[in-house]
């Protein structure tokens, strides 16, 4: 038996440099985000397939490969364990032969930052965290302030004044402290800087602290689970800070190194989507820079993919080279046309960002990347009614006693 974690220690991502895991950090000296590493090794020894059955269906079922070692910290609402769904409809539409989706909408919190939130809010709470702040687009504010409570840290929460209505409520349900800035992402994330500095929070900003990413890697393991540890040829995901692609990477490098994968077979090939009025990942990678440029005037009806300048952009970008994926753009009308199409044709009502990747499927099939006979999957990240202003309905309005129009 192993212990409940397998945690060793944390790796800075730029230098390679070993840090303690067992003090609360934020980024490495060297200013880059840092990674959990686990004695694979060691695991790999001890640990099967096999061992998952049983287990709750919950992400906390990987518990060995999740930092806290202690389960009397898990703070958890049930995060995980979401379905794949085959797309059969959608897939001919699309000329895809094998689409299916991996949907997160309905987690806890209804988005995929419920995975993030439960492992980085469990981890705090192990290492004495009493409160947190972090700038946020919405979900993942809406996420941690939720789970925050549950856990009873305060959180301190600062998004842009058009972040979606529901996700400001949910923050402010939570108590936590809801500040909104006349601003982007990236302008909440400077004060949340400044108040960190001032002292008596911790930063919970993305990749700002180690263990987020490790909530979403889930998605990865539970994917190589779910496919019978044969991995699909592709898999598309919405980028806006990334955190979820590079926990995809993260995850199926983890399980090739405890042999539960097969090493010789090549990865999935990882797509990045983002909103073509907010695109630097996909203006780096189509350079092949290792980097991204600052997006100037961003905007997109997606508003998690409203990151003009993602903290772990080199992360992304490796993941995408390191998998021979590729990073696609979509406008906005095509993501809402799309969003509107997956509902009719399957009855999943994603969210923009989710249906961004359906309309990126589609270019990367009538261009010939996506192949015939290939198994593509969409993950899809919250649930569509957490945007109510993405769709309008007009429906007829009928009187007492009118008869429906045949």
């Amino acid at each position: 038996m192993t212990d409940f974690s397998a945690l060793s220690h944390l790796v800075c991502s730029r230098t390679g440099a070993h840090h303690d895991a067992d003090t609360v950090q934020n980024l490495s000296p060297a200013g880059a985000p840092l990674l959990a590493a686990y004695d694979l090794e060691r695991l790999a020894a001890t640990w099967r397939p096999e061992h998952l059955h049983g287990r709750t269906t919950s992400l906390w079922r990987w518990h060995e490969l999740l930092p806290v070692r202690d389960p009397g910290h898990v703070v958890s609402l049930g995060e995980g364990g979401t379905p794949v769904l085959p797309m059969p409809r959608l897939g001919r539409a699309l000329g895809i032969d094998a689409l299916s989706l991996k949907d997160e909408g309905i987690v806890p919190t209804g988005s995929f930052k419920a995975r993030g939130a439960a492992v980085g809010v469990s981890r705090a709470k192990e290492l004495g965290v009493t409160a947190l702040a972090m700038p946020t687009n919405g979900n993942a504010g809406a996420a941690w302030a939720l789970y925050a409570a549950r856990a009873g840290i305060a959180a301190t929460i600062v998004m842009p004044r058009d972040a979606p209505s529901i996700t400001r409520n949910e923050v402010a349900s939570a108590g936590a402290q809801l500040y909104l800035v006349d601003g982007l992402i990236s302008d909440a994330g400077k004060i949340v800087a400044q108040a960190v500095a001032d002292g008596g929070l911790y930063d919970a900003s993305t990749l700002k602290e180690p263990y987020r990413i490790e909530g979403k890697k889930t998605m990865g393991l539970e994917l190589a689970e779910q496919f019978d540890w044969q991995l699909p040829d592709v898999i598309l995901y919405p980028t806006g800070g990334g955190v979820g692609l590079i926990g995809l990477h993260k995850a199926f490098a983890e399980l090739r190194a405890l042999g539960w994968i097969d090493a010789a077979r090549p990865p999935p090939r990882l797509v990045a989507v983002q909103a073509a009025g907010c695109a630097p990942i996909v203006e780096a990678w189509t350079r092949g820079a290792t980097e991204s440029a600052f997006w100037p005037a961003s905007r997109t009806v997606a508003f998690g993919l409203n990151v003009p300048k993602a903290l772990g952009d080199f992360l992304v970008l490796e993941a995408l080279y390191a998998s021979a994926g590729c990073a696609v753009a979509v406008d906005d009308a095509a993501l809402l046309a799309a969003q509107r199409q997956a509902a009719a044709l399957e009855g999943t009502f994603v969210c923009p960002e989710g249906a961004a990747l359906f309309a990126a499927a589609a270019q990367l099939r009538e261009s010939g990347w996506i192949r015939a006979g290939e198994r593509v999957v969409a993950l899809n990240t919250g649930a569509g009614i957490k945007y109510p202003e993405t769709f309008d309905a007009a429906p007829p309005l009928l009187q007492p006693g009118d008869r429906l129009p045949r």
